[in-house]
């Protein structure tokens, strides 16, 4: 009795195990984007020979498209416009300062000129979250520090900056994956993230990555001032106070110029760097999904295959899995072996098909509940049109659960006839209004940008003049909500926008 119920345990604990892997497998693949998919199933096919490739891709056919039809030129000159561009970019993070995650970019379809349109090839070149991988195969890292390191790699922005809190990070890490560290741990790893090329990648500022990149640079007079500038006076660096800082530094002209031409070099964005190495583009973007909205309103998605390969499990392997099965008795200990190894492969095959379907499944249960919860935007493209959205409305509306849609959402884009856009774009939070009307937090910002635009340059708005005018336009928000929306889309003050 004793011993049976010591097999029930032993069974019903590798049954967890089980369970549990193939969890794990399924919310690994549901987070990866496109590319990186194709590459895991490449990988996966060349590690498992029980998983092959077959032509018939019917099983899939229930997911593959969803519709909706609701009511509702030299290489100095290079050189010097990368000079140039890299300088502008400076600029335009410094005026960005403050600004939160929610303000992603947006690749607008039909709007860039040609040139635009040319540095933003969709292809399958690697994009700089490869390249840092391929330097981290040649560090020395425990296997739990490398996987602290992917995972660090995998929630850097475009620019190659990190602005997840290493707090939120580490309670990511213990929900979703079991891994308990202290940010004082990861910080460690994160360390090593730092030192990769190019100089600035994994910073958690624009400050901490200007700095990491003087601190590559060789010891000189000229390092020291930098360093001094970005670490003592960076409030006057963020606000060109150009004054300020030679005063304070005792420099001449001659040497202030200097100074700021030297500062001028940091990039602001070293994840685009990494795109100039393998192209003009910072990355190479392929979307997820591709919606298309018709004149009548109906809009139709589909999940981008691009050259997925369909997979089942190789039919020698389960014939020859089923020949052993048939013949257990007269199996000797060599065959036995064969059998197991034979087994093993199979079912690693069919978790892995299993878990690739679940992928599709639930990326399009995604896709279809963001299309209903935004199905205005999708329909005349217009930012304002946005409803406040996030991780829970669409949680609600597919059964998933609230890490499933945080998978789903990260990495991922969708190109539309409006453009193509990263999916964590059509999440907002919503502001209420005294009367207790609902309002997104992006149309407010959309509107207030619309203001600043129009404004006359001469005689900028106040942030109490910016509050009158969007109370007149229907959004009664107070003035500190107003300099905080102000600072989110990165729109300097009154003073620094003469």
């Amino acid at each position: 009795m004793a011993q049976s119920q010591i097999q029930e345990q032993k069974l019903e604990q590798k049954l967890q195990q089980s369970i549990s892997q193939q969890q794990l497998l399924q919310s690994q693949l549901i987070e990866l984007p496109l590319q990186q998919f194709a590459e895991r199933i490449e990988t996966e096919m060349h590690d498992n020979p029980a998983l092959e490739t077959t032509a018939d891709d019917s099983e899939f056919s229930e997911f593959s498209e969803y519709s909706d039809s609701s009511d509702n030129s030299s290489d100095d000159f290079d050189s010097q416009r990368e000079r140039e561009e890299r300088s502008d970019a400076l600029d335009a993070a410094l005026e960005n300062i403050g600004r939160d995650d929610e303000d992603l970019p947006v690749y607008h379809g039909g709007m860039s000129t040609s040139e635009e349109r040319e540095e933003m090839v969709l292809g399958d070149t690697q994009s700089f979250y490869d390249q840092l991988l391929e330097q981290v195969g040649e560090l020395e890292l425990s296997e739990q520090e490398r996987y602290v390191m992917e995972y660090l790699i995998r929630s850097l922005d475009d620019d190659g900056l990190l602005r997840t809190p290493l707090d939120t990070i580490a309670e990511e890490l213990a929900i979703y994956h079991s891994i308990d560290l202290t940010t004082e741990q990861i910080e460690n790893v994160l360390r090593h993230l730092q030192q990769l090329d190019p100089a600035g990648i994994g910073a958690r500022s624009l400050q901490e990555c200007l700095l990491l990149q003087v601190d590559r640079r060789d010891k000189s007079r000229l390092t020291d001032l930098m360093r001094q500038v970005l670490t003592d006076h960076f409030e006057a660096f963020t606000k060109k106070h150009w004054d300020k800082i030679q005063r304070a530094l005792g420099l001449s002209d001659l040497q202030t110029d200097e100074l700021l031409r030297e500062l001028r070099r940091l990039n602001p964005k070293p994840g685009a760097a990494m795109g100039e190495t393998i192209g003009r583009s910072m990355q190479q973007i392929t979307p997820d999904f591709i919606v298309d909205t018709q004149d009548d309103g109906t809009i139709t998605f589909s999940l981008n295959s691009g050259d997925l390969p369909t997979l089942q499990v190789s039919q020698s392997f389960a014939d020859l899995l089923k020949d052993y099965q048939n013949n257990k008795d007269g199996l000797s200990r060599q065959m036995k072996e064969a059998l197991l190894y034979t087994k093993q492969k199979v079912d690693a095959a069919q978790s892995f098909i299993d878990a690739v379907q679940t992928r599709r499944r639930t990326l399009t249960l995604t896709m279809k509940a963001i299309i209903r919860l935004q199905h205005r935007f999708f329909e005349e493209g217009d930012e304002s049109l946005l409803r406040p959205m996030i991780l829970k409305d669409v949680a609600e509306k597919t059964g998933l659960d609230l890490s499933t849609i945080s998978r789903v959402s990260n990495s991922k884009y969708v190109q539309t006839r409006w453009g193509m856009f990263p999916l964590k774009y059509f999440f907002s939070d919503g502001y209420v209004t005294e009367s207790g009307e609902e309002l997104s937090t992006r149309e407010i910002k959309a509107a207030l940008r619309d203001i600043v635009e129009a404004e006359d340059k001469r005689k900028p708005m106040s942030d109490e003049a910016l509050c009158d005018a969007l109370k007149a336009k229907g959004y009664p928000i107070a003035r500190r909500t107003v300099a905080k929306y102000r600072e989110q889309l990165g729109i300097p003050i009154a003073r620094l926008r003469k």
